[in-house]
């Protein structure tokens, strides 16, 4: 996991980088997490084109394209390492009108109520809107 910023009590934002904290995510949180990176990731190497076509040199670069192309998947924790929140975003972190940042709670709860300043650090961090209303896709009505 990288380190992406702080939030209010004493809590913060990782990014996910590989599939196997993906899949520990989707575990410590019951949720798909882990499915939704798997096929980002899929998506972002189909679209990597080597600089060389010499085999040895075919994935120079591969991983840093992955990671400027997939969306970002995040995970808040606090003080002692404990899930509390999962996000997805953009690509890079960058405003796109064609996305939607999707942001669960564990189980696909609902997060905004316990965690809405922490969710508010990391949209001022990215300069996103992450409203609930635009974010949690699980909304009763």
């Amino acid at each position: 996991m990288k380190y992406i910023c702080d939030a209010p009590g004493g809590r913060t934002w990782f990014r996910l980088e590989n599939e196997a904290e993906a899949a520990a995510e989707s575990q410590l949180m019951e949720h798909a997490v882990e499915k939704h990176f798997r096929k980002a990731w899929e998506k972002a190497k189909a679209s990597f084109v080597p600089a060389s076509s010499r085999y040895i040199e075919q994935e120079i670069g591969q991983k840093a394209h992955i990671q400027r192309n997939m969306p970002l998947f995040l995970t808040l924790r606090d003080k002692e390492g404990e899930t509390l929140v999962t996000a997805m975003l953009p690509p890079r972190g960058e405003y796109d009108p064609h996305f939607r940042p999707i942001i669960v709670g564990r189980g696909n709860s609902d997060p905004y109520p316990m965690f809405g300043d922490a969710i508010r650090a990391l949209g001022e961090h990215f300069d996103l809107e992450l409203d609930r209303e635009d974010c949690y896709p699980y909304q009763r009505g």
